[in-house]
C-alpha cells in the first residue's frame, strides 16, 4: 500500500460517524436499517458514508431483496495496520535510511 493510498482511507477514517460504522460492523455483518436505527441522521447520511466506506474497500456489501447488507473487509484492515507498524518502527524500506542526519 502506498503511502497516497494509505493517506487516503486515513482521510476516510477520520470521520467519528464511519469510525463508529467500523466499529457496530466489528460486531458481524449489519443491513442499513441496523446502522440506521443506531445513529440520528438520515438515510441519505448514512448512504453518503457506507459508499465511502465501500467505494475504499473498508467494508463489502451484499444486496438480499430490498436490504443491504455491510461487512467489514477484515484484510484492507489488517493492511492498514500492518503499514502503520511499518511507519512505527525502523525497517528495510524506511525512508529515514536515505536521509544523512545533520548534512544540512
Amino acid at each position: 500500500m502506498s503511502y497516497k493510498e494509505l493517506s487516503a482511507i486515513l482521510k476516510v477514517l477520520s470521520d467519528p460517524s464511519r469510525l463508529e460504522i467500523l466499529d457496530l460492523l466489528s460486531c458481524g455483518e449489519l443491513c442499513a436499517c441496523d446502522l440506521l436505527e443506531h445513529f440520528q441522521f438520515s438515510q441519505p447520511t448514512l448512504s453518503h458514508h457506507m459508499k465511502s466506506l465501500v467505494d475504499n474497500e473498508l467494508v463489502t456489501t451484499r444486496k438480499d431483496g430490498n436490504k443491504h447488507w455491510y461487512q467489514l473487509n477484515h484484510a484492507i484492515l489488517d493492511d492498514i495496520i500492518q503499514n502503520l507498524n511499518i511507519i512505527n518502527t525502523s525497517n528495510q524500506r524506511c525512508v529515514c535510511k536515505n536521509v544523512k542526519s545533520g548534512d544540512c
